[in-house]
């Protein structure tokens, strides 16, 4: 039996590490990516990724998409994020599952990223 939170949580806090150009993901936008889950869902939480958020949000996708590939038993190799997610569309339960594991990742990086600027801003 698989722990998926815990795995959420790993998740979250390599989302949260992230550097791109040497700078850290910031936490607005995990919860910009957080809002267009909860309003649009999965395929357009990773589309806005990909063209809202430059490098970082390519790499927030990546990662997501890998990740639910490997926690649904998906076959996604060489899938771009976005193709991974319409895969998850032909089954209701796994893109509601898929949108739910996401929301609990970004949740957990929003929290590292929050607490990883109030220690650099201490």
């Amino acid at each position: 039996m698989r722990n998926l939170d815990l795995k959420c949580a790993g998740l979250g806090r390599e989302l949260a590490e992230l550097r791109v150009k040497g700078k850290a993901v910031e936490e607005k936008v995990f919860t910009s990516a957080l809002g267009v889950l909860e309003e649009q869902g999965p395929y357009a939480c990773f589309l806005y990724l990909q063209a809202r958020e430059d490098e970082a949000g390519k790499e927030i996708a990546k990662r997501g998409a890998q990740f639910l590939g490997e926690v649904l038993k998906l076959h996604t190799a060489g899938d771009t994020p976005l193709e991974s997610v319409q895969a998850l569309a032909r089954n209701l339960d796994d893109l509601l599952f898929a949108r739910d594991l996401l929301r609990q990742a970004f949740v957990y990086a929003r929290y590292h990223a929050k607490a990883r600027s109030e220690v650099v801003g201490s």
